[in-house]
């Protein structure tokens, strides 16, 4: 319950209950992890900016593993680019032709556009040392993007699902570091180092 009225608070705006004991991603044996204390130093908006720079990282990350297993998956078999894309997953985008880089970018920027109208203050409106200041009623990471319905609407549910999110976006970037590192090291793709 008094998470709930926590995560209440902080949908409504209130300053004070965006803190690090009541910010979603928490888990037992560890608890709220800072080893270096960055949360402890941070204001609210700072902490908050934090927050949703964690998840933006782990929700590319996440799709970035994806890519790396899937990538070499369909490697000469897929339809794109005449199959002609191959090797370790790290070299992938390096062989995509020019209009691919021209798109990607262009949708990037548009769905950078659209996170910061959401979630960002004008920066003519922001004092100039508060720069990326968030608008008191965006909670980080929520851009309003749901196809699924899959958002809880109890404040309970809704906090065990941003604690997953954040967990599985840890694991992610975790996990790309690691692909990255590995294919750097040998230059062999991840799945040829399972055997698939």
């Amino acid at each position: 319950m008094k998470s709930a009225i926590a995560f209440l608070a902080l949908v409504a705006g209130s300053a004070t209950a965006f803190t690090p004991e009541t910010l979603p991603g928490a888990l037992a044996p560890m608890g709220f992890f800072d080893p270096l204390g960055f949360a402890a130093k941070a204001d609210v908006n700072t902490l908050k900016r934090y927050r949703e720079a964690e998840l933006t990282h782990g929700r590319v990350a996440m799709l970035a593993t994806v890519g790396f297993l899937v990538g070499e998956k369909v490697e000469g078999t897929s339809f794109l680019w005449d199959a002609s894309v191959t090797g370790p997953a790290i070299t992938h985008l390096e062989q995509v032709p020019p209009l691919f880089w021209a798109l990607l970018v262009t949708g990037i920027g548009a769905a950078e556009q659209q996170r910061a109208e959401i979630g960002w203050v004008d920066p003519a409106d922001v004092p100039v040392d508060q720069p990326g200041l968030l608008r008191d009623d965006y909670t980080p990471g929520d851009i309003g993007f749901d196809p699924l319905g899959l958002k809880p609407t109890d404040p309970e549910e809704y906090l065990i699902m941003q604690t997953k999110e954040l967990q599985n976006g840890r694991l992610a970037m975790l996990a790309a570091a690691g692909f990255m590192a590995q294919e750097l090291a040998d230059g062999k793709g991840i799945l040829e180092h399972l055997g698939y």
